[in-house]
């Protein structure tokens, strides 16, 4: 597939099949998962979704050991004026004094950035999933006229901070080749824009909702967790 824009029809068609698992997938209680002891984090849906589509996910990153959170901010239906506000009490719900991993699926991952940003002594690390970080969203995504439609606002201007730089913190992102909404170029970033960028084999629904997509990226996630750790212990 070509970089250089969004993806093409067919990938797009396959996001659609990937809707049939989100619904069965997203049964089960929408509490913090995990050991009580593992190290924190909250999951951000991406747009149109929330804490019931981030089940899987969820369920991935316990198992990997986290003690994750859901957002608890009902459906995200785009960036409003209060958006990073609302993270911060997110945030504050969690409950733990220690920073937290912030896991952003596709629009979450902009907000984690942004609230990374504002409160980097909070954040131990951002984590963005198939997250348009870099470039035109007109030229790289597919959704942009839905979301502008929903969310009332032009997509290249949010109601809230949207910084191309990368936050002051560990910040990995990961994308997909098989990705049907967001493009590759994007969701993978610069050196400008994030650290340290991983393709992991998953749809665009895929790193929320299938078994395969959301342990790959868990397991991302951890190995990201440890180099941080090491290039720490070093200095």
């Amino acid at each position: 597939m070509s970089e250089d824009g969004a993806p093409g029809a067919a990938q797009r068609l396959k996001e659609v099949g990937a809707l049939a698992s989100r619904f069965w997938r997203g049964f089960g209680h929408r509490g913090p998962r995990g050991p009580h002891d593992g190290i924190p984090a909250m999951v951000i849906p991406g747009f149109a979704a929330n804490d019931r589509t981030t089940t899987e996910l969820r369920r991935a990153l316990a198992e990997a050991g986290f003690r994750v959170h859901p957002w608890r901010q009902g459906m995200n239906w785009g960036a409003r004026a209060d958006t990073l506000d609302r993270l911060r009490r997110a945030v504050d719900m969690c409950g733990h004094d220690e920073p937290i991993v912030l896991v952003g699926w596709s629009l979450g991952g902009l907000y984690a950035r942004e609230i990374a940003r504002v409160e980097p002594h909070r954040v131990r690390a951002v984590v963005t999933l198939g997250t348009p970080v870099w470039g035109d969203r007109r030229r790289y995504t597919n959704v942009w006229k839905l979301y502008e439609l929903v969310a009332g606002h032009p997509v290249d201007d949010p109601p809230i901070p949207d910084h191309p730089a990368k936050p002051p913190v560990p910040t990995l992102a990961i994308w997909s080749a098989r990705d049907g909404i967001v493009g590759v170029a994007s969701a993978r970033g610069t050196d400008d824009t994030r650290d340290k960028a991983v393709e992991v084999s998953s749809t665009h629904m895929g790193f929320a909702v299938s078994k395969k997509g959301t342990r790959a990226a868990a397991r991302e996630i951890v190995r990201f967790l440890e180099e941080i750790e090491g290039a720490e212990s070093r200095h």
